[in-house]
């Protein structure tokens, strides 16, 4: 028999319009666990520590980390109100279409779904340049060969899809081991660099010490420099919707989907802090850091003995792994709920699920795009890195930020006519609600901006390579679903449907047996 909590999500479910189809056997510590694997200090901290380090240096690690979470994490407040409404595996594309309009709905829905498998993308992608270096220093492989490397990365992304097809079994308890891989891989990590290396550097550099590498002027340090520093967070930091995602799947989602969020983000925005304090801490070769453009990797090379540079790698590459492996749970639920509402071409093929309650062909298709998306690191710029990919990269990080603002401002405007579910804000939504709203249009505009001077057409330095392309790619994203809209969505896009009254047709019309 089921138990009484599965009974009350499925009649939850159906106040909401949906039948229950996805599996519900997540626990609480399963829903948390999966944003926590997304978010994944072990991938975001390693792989964009460059981006801190040299526009702002050690300040906007040591002091922007902490200030940028604590926005965040008011973010993360809000989503939680939210989902705690409405768990549903649409998650921020259903809030925003219910408290709004279906164009509210449609283009949240496409922010979030573009900037999901552009995530999951480029962690695969991390994870793939992380697992060269280990193969590189293990091996003869040769890590600065794309080529090679895009290989792992398709290889990485197959064994990721095959785990979320045929390991239904056992995904939420690889959830959870990703969580206690991140907790204790991290603290493995911070002891190494601590103990290890023969000397550390000041509590005075560590949080005082500022850099600025990006060739914009000094003046320009605090409004600007120091800004572009704080995307290490930022970008580090995300991911945390798929609590909502995996709602439908998780047993007392109303208040477990809630809680989950919010501590996904709270708990990785301390493991990450102390994480880059040890960074820090280790990194005592500036020069050698600077001239690898920040590339952490730089810090355990000069910091630490072989054996223990390929233990760090190591620790960090299986991290990212359990990263990806989360991200295309989250991008396939997505995938399969806006499908479920007919808004992705070919919706009925992807919004199938198989006799196990696995959205297959959402795995399959998603997985695909991500592939697709990522063809462009195949192209070798005279910089000897995938240029065009990194603004890709941007771009997801502005989708799924701009998602998350559509339906915090909604609630807003809403009011008391909200109808909150058993974990609420309270009064306290206003002034929550309106500074993550002014925190994601602020850090939207840092991430269209150049970053660098050789960026700026009319600069005697510009170089096309150097261009942020963020800007038309968001431009390409919501002037392509806009364009849709008013040709044809707008005639047949309602929001969401209901599934639960043709589900209950279907039972009716079933002879008995």
């Amino acid at each position: 028999m089921a138990s009484p909590t599965v009974d009350a999500d499925e009649q939850r479910l159906a106040e909401l319009g949906y039948k229950q189809e996805l599996r519900r056997k997540w626990s609480g510590f399963s829903n948390f666990a999966i944003s926590f694997s997304i978010i994944s200090i072990l991938a975001g901290c390693f792989t964009t520590f460059g981006q801190a380090w040299m526009n702002g240096g050690p300040v906007a690690i040591s002091w922007g980390w902490p200030l940028i979470s604590a926005f965040i994490l008011i973010i993360g407040f809000c989503m939680s109100e939210l989902v705690s409404a409405y768990p549903t595996a649409g998650g921020i594309y259903w809030w925003a279409a219910k408290m709004g309009k279906p164009i509210h709905g449609w283009f949240t829905g496409w922010l979030n779904l573009v900037g999901l498998v552009a995530v999951t993308a480029s962690v695969d992608y991390g994870c793939a340049t992380f697992m060269s270096l280990v193969l590189d220093a293990y091996t003869s492989w040769d890590s600065a060969n794309l080529y090679l490397t895009f290989l792992l990365f398709v290889v990485i992304l197959v064994l990721h899809a095959a785990i979320n097809i045929w390991g239904h079994n056992i995904i939420d308890v690889l959830q959870n081991v990703s969580v206690w891989w991140h907790v204790f891989g991290a603290a493995a990590v911070v002891l190494i660099l601590v103990f290890v290396p023969e000397k550390h550097q000041s509590l005075e550099f560590v949080f005082t010490e500022r850099f600025n590498n990006s060739g914009y002027s000094d003046a320009l340090y605090w409004f600007l420099v120091l800004p572009f520093g704080f995307l290490l967070t930022q970008y580090t930091i995300t991911g945390f919707d798929a609590c909502a995602h995996v709602s439908e799947e998780t047993k007392g989602a109303s208040t477990a989907a809630a809680k989950g969020l919010w501590q996904s983000i709270f708990y990785s925005a301390i493991g990450g802090w102390i994480l880059l304090l040890a960074f820090l801490f280790a990194a005592t070769d500036v020069d050698a850091i600077t001239e690898a453009g920040g590339f952490s990797g730089a810090i355990f090379e000069t910091a630490l003995s072989s054996g223990f540079f390929k233990a760090v790698i190591l620790i960090s590459t299986i991290g990212q792994f359990f990263c990806g492996m989360s991200c295309v749970t989250s991008m396939s639920r997505m995938t399969y709920a806006f499908s479920r509402d007919r808004a992705v071409p070919g919706w009925q093929l992807w919004s199938k699920v198989d006799r196990n309650g696995t959205p297959v062909n959402a795995i399959l298709g998603a997985s695909a795009a991500g592939l697709v998306l990522t063809l462009p690191a195949l192209y070798k710029s005279p910089l000897g890195v995938p240029t065009a990919f990194y603004a890709v990269v941007s771009v997801a990080v502005i989708g799924l930020y701009l998602a998350f603002l559509i339906p915090i401002y909604l609630r807003l405007k809403m009011g008391d006519r909200f109808v909150p579910g058993p974990w609420t804000l309270g009064a306290k939504y206003k002034v929550l609600g309106w500074i993550a709203v002014i925190e994601i249009a602020v850090i939207s505009v840092y991430f269209v901006l150049p970053l660098s001077p050789a960026a700026i057409p009319g600069n005697k330095d510009f170089s096309w390579l150097n261009v942020n392309y963020a800007p038309l790619a968001i431009l390409l994203v919501i002037g392509g679903a806009a364009l849709w809209w008013v040709l044809s969505a707008k005639h047949w896009f309602k929001g969401p449907i209901r599934t639960i009254d043709e589900a209950i047709a279907e039972d009716t019309a079933a002879p008995v047996e």
